[in-house]
């Protein structure tokens, strides 16, 4: 009787550890399914709230331009490893809120190879992400720079009538919209083979 107690009883443990592994195991899975599902829903939900300064995309201004007047004041950096000379061309523009309005940055390669280079932005303050609109940038694609070349890379943008809507955003007078050039890991030699064929193209 005792035996098959015991032999009852390791059934049980077993059963539980199977079960306890089990369990263990897809909350592991769980958890590194939301890992990869987070980055995704973070950036939907900073473009949705603007949250980092994080701006949004327009296919249009809008019809209507408010009396708000607001300045918008452009950076340009550099990561560190980037080589380009990166600036804006104009320190600020004045807008009304709703106005559409086109900037220029501009970007030099001042080396002897290409490089793709691709760009992270937001603006400060935070709180204004969610106001400010692209129709068209730069920051939405790769650029290719060849060796010595320089670019003026434009963004059409406006900035959402109903920021005068937002008690939050009375006090914001100045936007500033900030771009930092990042070089492209290891698109040297697949850029370089680019430039070649299409010289190549060119010449015949």
């Amino acid at each position: 009787m005792e035996r098959q107690l015991d032999r009852t009883s390791q059934i049980a443990g077993a059963r539980r550890n199977r079960l306890t592994a089990i369990i263990a195991a897809g909350v592991v899975f769980g958890m590194v399914g939301m890992a990869y599902a987070a980055v995704p829903l973070y950036q939907m939900f900073c473009q949705v709230t603007g949250f980092g300064g994080t701006t949004q995309v327009a296919e249009e201004a809008p019809s209507e331009i408010g009396d708000r007047i607001i300045t918008v004041r452009f950076n340009a950096d550099t990561a560190r490893g980037m080589p380009w000379d990166f600036s804006p061309q104009q320190r600020a523009v004045t807008l009304h809120v709703g106005e559409q309005t086109l900037a220029f940055y501009q970007a030099t390669n001042p080396t002897d190879r290409p490089i793709v280079g691709t760009s992270t932005f937001n603006v400060t303050p935070a709180k204004a992400g969610a106001y400010f609109n692209k129709i068209d940038c730069f920051c939405f694609t790769e650029q290719v720079l060849a060796p010595g070349e320089s670019v003026d890379m434009p963004v059409s943008f406006f900035v959402d009538p109903a920021i005068s809507d937002d008690p939050n955003l009375d006090d914001v007078k100045t936007i500033t919209l900030s771009y930092t050039f990042f070089e492209v890991a290891d698109s040297s030699d697949d850029t370089k083979t680019t430039i070649t064929t299409t010289e190549k193209i060119a010449a015949n």
